[in-house]
C-alpha cells in the first residue's frame, strides 16, 4: 500500500514498529554516534606517533558506523 500523505515507504515502515523496536533503534542509534564521537575525541587528543597511520586517514573511517570506531580502537591506537 503505497502511502498518500508524502511520506516514503520507509518512514511508513517505520510507524508500523512497535514502540519497543523504535526505542531499541533509537537507542542503537544513540550509542553508535557516542561510539563515534569518543573515537573522534581519541583521535584528537593523541599524539601523531601513538596513532597508526596518518591521523587524517582515521577520521573517514571512523564515519564508517560501528566498524570504523571499532576499527580505530582495536587496530589505530599504537599500545
Amino acid at each position: 500500500m503505497e502511502p498518500t500523505d508524502g511520506r516514503t515507504k520507509m518512514t511508513q515502515a517505520k510507524k508500523e514498529l512497535s514502540p519497543q523496536v523504535q526505542a531499541g533503534l533509537g537507542l542503537a542509534g544513540i550509542v553508535q554516534v557516542a561510539f563515534a564521537f569518543l573515537a573522534f575525541w581519541d583521535l584528537a587528543h593523541r599524539e601523531s606517533d601513538e596513532v597508526r597511520g596518518p591521523k587524517a586517514a582515521w577520521i573517514p573511517a571512523i564515519l564508517v558506523n560501528w566498524i570504523g570506531p571499532a576499527s580505530y580502537f582495536l587496530f589505530g591506537i599504537r599500545r
